[in-house]
């Protein structure tokens, strides 16, 4: 097995290279197991974005992870766990009507959704970490 650590030139690097976007496994006999770090919803120069609107964060947000698993063969629909971050609870229905758009399959993947005091920037209402498998072919 292979271990790559990624920032993929189709999202901005993480708040200066400090971290990897993604550590990629690839599998025996093909295929590969892709595990991205928390995403929050940010634009290119690391401002955030959406303000106080868990919608237009929770958007970018997959935008992001879109354009990471992207850059190593994979869609949402190769999604097996979601983990997520929120800072109020009461924000789930916003975030579940963007999660019910973009992951159509029944059942849709594994989730772990919890409530957090804060997040490393001051207006990020919401982080996730996705977990998605490449079949071989498109590893």
């Amino acid at each position: 097995m292979k271990l790559t650590l990624d920032n993929p030139s189709t999202v901005a690097a993480p708040f200066g290279d400090r971290f990897a976007h993604l550590a990629r496994l690839d599998l025996p006999g093909g295929g590969a197991l892709l595990v991205l770090a928390g995403q929050v919803a940010v634009d290119d120069a690391g401002a955030v974005v959406g303000v106080g609107d868990i919608v237009a964060q929770s958007e970018r947000i997959f935008e992001i992870v879109g354009g990471v698993l992207a850059a190593h063969g994979a869609t949402l629909a190769d999604v097996l766990h979601i983990r997520t971050f929120l800072t109020d609870l009461g924000d789930l229905p916003g975030y579940a009507v963007v999660r019910r758009r973009l992951f159509t399959a029944v059942p849709p993947p594994a989730s772990t959704t919890v409530e957090v005091s804060r997040l490393f920037l001051p207006d990020a209402l919401i982080e996730v970490e996705v977990t998605a498998a490449v079949p071989a072919g498109r590893a």
